[in-house]
């Protein structure tokens, strides 16, 4: 009788204690900020928290956002945020102010890290069909949409533009709509241009309506312009396939590219370094998942860390989980043989002086 009693106590005990970890493990809410609803990173956000973190016993709410500024902002300051989305053109731009001695981009930047870079995202450059323009080294003096402020899109297109032109976008050329707005503006011949970054294939062209694609058409790099040899200092060459819009497009189309990267915050509390253990180590262990289920770009993504640039640093406790795991998922192969459009921004002030276009554009105004 005793034996029966102790027994069922024992039963009791292990089932209270696994109970105990399945609620521990439940504790663990988190959210990612991505991109806009239509974009190519809050896709990445739902696969990561489908085929990532929901295995790591992580619940992972993906946040829209404007873009990589907005989400540099909210994964430094908002509660709850333990990752985000970040074009690297962005990430650099807050390390150069930093270094150049402006307090709040490095206040806001020094205690980021870096999981891994993802893949390249493609920068269009949009016009009418009916536009002369047929290169993007002609967009000078043009009216132009280049993307919500917060969002990556205004930093690549604002820094893509003063490399080509050695100047700013004139302001009263400049229109800061969002990718939505930008198109319908495009089309109703409010702006000349529309820029726009996302990872092919993109949800904004292939959604659209086909009366409406048929109205619209991508510019092409000019390998000859003194312009693209400019560019080529910060961005990289692409091209927008065929394939990844086979219903519209008769022809591959080269433009520029810029790299994705998962961010998170330098953290030391023990629960949450535990958490972002198992999310690397599920990362790892996930990938074919990733790379078979997720949004395309998956396919571009390497397991691999690279040396980073100055000022840039990956976070430790999750770099030595990954190399750890991507060191035995290759030795096991080699094993087994195998928004709403908001105009020309008033003036805005930081520590009493006017904002630079950089400061606004990296929302550290108003601070």
């Amino acid at each position: 009788m005793l034996k029966t009693i102790l027994a069922a106590l024992t039963g009791l005990g292990a089932l209270l204690f696994a109970t105990l970890a399945v609620a521990a493990s439940a504790d663990a809410h988190y959210r990612i900020v991505t991109g806009p609803e239509r974009g190519t990173y809050i896709q990445i956000g739902q696969d990561l928290a489908k085929w990532v973190a929901q295995p790591a016993g992580i619940d992972l709410e993906v946040i829209p956002s404007k873009g990589s500024a907005e989400n540099v902002q909210r994964m430094r300051f908002e509660p709850g945020v333990k990752l985000a989305l970040v074009q690297s053109d962005v990430y650099q731009a807050y390390v150069d102010m930093a270094n150049a001695g402006n307090e709040d981009a490095g206040t806001t930047i020094r205690p980021l890290r870096l999981i891994m870079p993802l893949y390249d995202e493609e920068i269009y450059f949009v016009v009418r069909s009916d536009s002369p323009m047929k290169s993007i080294n002609e967009i000078k003096d043009k009216v132009i949409s280049v993307g919500l402020i917060g969002s990556g899109t205004a930093q690549s297109a604002t820094t893509l533009y003063r490399l080509m032109f050695g100047e700013p976008i004139p302001e009263q050329n400049a229109q800061h709509l969002s990718n939505e707005d930008a198109l319908a503006a495009l089309i109703v011949k409010k702006i000349d241009v529309a820029i726009v970054v996302a990872g092919q294939p993109a949800k904004l062209f292939t959604d659209m309506n086909p009366d409406l694609l048929q109205q619209i058409r991508f510019l092409r790099v000019d390998p000859n312009a003194p312009e693209t040899a400019r560019a080529k200092q910060t961005y990289f060459p692409a091209t927008i396939h065929v394939s990844s819009y086979p219903n519209w497009l008769k022809e591959d189309v080269p433009t520029w590219t810029v790299k994705a990267f998962l961010v998170t915050y330098d953290y030391n509390l023990r629960g949450t370094v535990g958490n972002l253990k198992r999310f690397a180590d599920s990362l790892c262990e996930n990938f074919d998942n990733l790379q078979e289920h997720g949004h395309p770009k998956w396919k571009q993504v390497k397991l691999e860390l690279p040396a980073l640039g100055k000022g840039w640093q990956y976070y430790p406790p999750v770099e030595r989980r990954l190399k750890a795991c991507f060191a035995h998922r290759a030795a096991m192969q080699t094993a087994g043989g195998s928004a709403t459009p908001q105009g020309a921004a008033a003036t805005q002030k930081i520590n009493g002086r006017p904002c630079s276009d950089q400061e606004r554009l990296l929302l550290l105004c108003g601070k």
